[in-house]
């Protein structure tokens, strides 16, 4: 029998945001108050998410500048993980350094081989303020890197590299948003961090 109620059942699908959209380009702020409307945000996250068929989804996606992430999502040995985090931070990202196909809500229809740590810890509180630490490997790793960029106003186009990077610029260019987002991406956004060391053991 479940014990715990579906998350986003009685949440609100929202307008996602895309690319290009400051809201995703800039780092987002700390919650300070947790009760009844984080509550709603959260649930609104969940269900917005499913919609969208994905597996991760930050506030800003919605156009909500606040530190929050949920997720519904496998790791490399099927295993389900399903939850939010609040306040997220980061504080381990280590392993292999792995290319992936990974895409964003907020570039529908894309994706491209970026690189990520295999193994990625983050700690932060839950909706009712308790402290939470997520350990995850894999795709679930993956995951929580991708969510944890997202608030501090990165998405994953920015990591990507090479002739995969000039690749999916071409990509976006092609969609309705793709002018907006080019503005946006430029030339910047490309994190020094010790996972592009790890592209040579790359997947693709």
């Amino acid at each position: 029998m479940r014990q715990r109620p579906i998350p986003g059942t009685t949440g609100h699908v929202r307008t996602m945001s895309l690319l290009g959209d400051p809201v995703l380009h800039s780092a987002c702020a700390e919650v300070t108050e947790f009760g009844p409307p984080l509550h709603r945000l959260i649930e609104d996250m969940f269900a917005t998410m499913y919609a969208a068929e994905g597996v991760g989804l930050a506030a800003n996606q919605i156009g909500v500048g606040r530190r929050v992430f949920v997720y519904d999502c496998p790791d490399d040995e099927d295993v389900r993980h399903v939850g939010h985090i609040v306040n997220p931070r980061l504080v381990t990202a280590d392993g292999d350094g792995f290319r992936g196909p990974e895409g964003c809500l907020s570039l529908p229809g894309l994706e491209a081989g970026t690189v990520r740590f295999d193994h990625a810890v983050v700690e932060g509180f839950t909706s009712a303020g308790a402290p939470v630490r997520i350990e995850g490997t894999g795709f679930f790793a993956r995951c929580l890197q991708h969510e944890c960029d997202h608030l501090d106003g990165t998405v994953y186009a920015a990591r990507v590299t090479g002739l995969r990077r000039r690749r999916l610029l071409r990509a976006i260019r092609r969609t309705p948003w793709g002018a907006r987002g080019i503005a946006r991406l430029g030339e910047r956004g490309r994190p020094a961090d010790r996972a592009h060391q790890g592209e040579e053991q790359g997947r693709g």
